[in-house]
């Protein structure tokens, strides 16, 4: 099984910063996900040109389970995160990690049904500020609507804007959590054209029988966005 993490900045390009979605759905089709994790998807807002990203991406990949979390308001409409799954969600919820007056962010969770049994998925986007990201990180994991997928594998994705690293030792590791996006060396993803950051991570935690990850490399992603996307592989332990 596959999940795709991207951000796709709102459809524009990071090099050249014109509009074109269809390229982010070209970087997309091109790893063939089962579940898609995406931040700064635009909806209704006049630089994407009015566009809801989030029903044409549904529409384009034919994914019949969606679950889309406006955090930024931009006049009529706004950006978020957008979480799209081949196969259905037995839960799902959506939560603020807004801290004080910072940037409002967000977290989507679900478990989803899969042909080799349950997982809970959360597609997020964390803060600037280090502080920050840590309060994030603990308000999800102890969250009573996150503690509902204690009992299924756990993977948790999406762009952390953590440049130094400091989340892997901080409150993961307290709540029993692996780094899979490590050495940062090997997972640099920003910017998509010359990438330092190793901004987009995931972890996880719970009865997986493999798991591994890689950032797609493809041409077409350089330009499509200002971030490379994630994707992890795995397969779920039988029991």
């Amino acid at each position: 099984m596959r999940v795709l993490s991207y951000n796709i900045h709102k459809g524009i390009g990071g090099r050249d910063r014109r509009y074109r979605l269809a390229r982010i759905m070209e970087v997309i089709a091109a790893e063939s996900p089962d579940v898609i994790c995406l931040q700064e998807v635009d909806r209704d807002v006049r630089r994407s040109r009015f566009d809801n990203q989030p029903e044409l991406l549904a529409e384009y990949f034919g994914f019949g389970h969606r679950l889309y979390q406006q955090n930024v308001r931009v006049k009529t409409g706004g950006y978020g995160n957008l979480l799209l799954s081949r196969w259905p969600f037995r839960t799902h919820h959506q939560i603020q990690l807004t801290l004080q007056t910072k940037k409002p962010r967000g977290a989507q969770m679900a478990v989803i049904d899969s042909p080799a049994g349950p997982f809970q998925i959360v597609n997020w986007h964390l803060g600037l500020g280090e502080r920050e990201r840590h309060w994030q990180v603990r308000r999800l994991l102890e969250h009573h609507l996150f503690c509902e997928g204690h009992d299924f594998p756990q993977l948790i994705i999406g762009d952390s804007n953590d440049w130094r690293n400091t989340l892997t030792n901080g409150p993961f590791a307290v709540h029993g959590f692996h780094h899979l996006t490590a050495p940062m060396s090997r997972f640099r993803s920003f910017p998509a054209y010359l990438p330092l950051g190793s901004l987009d991570k995931a972890f996880w935690r719970g009865p997986f029988s493999k798991l591994s990850a890689h950032i797609g490399k493809r041409r077409p992603a350089r330009d499509a966005s200002d971030h490379l996307p994630l994707i992890v592989d795995f397969e779920l332990k039988h029991t």
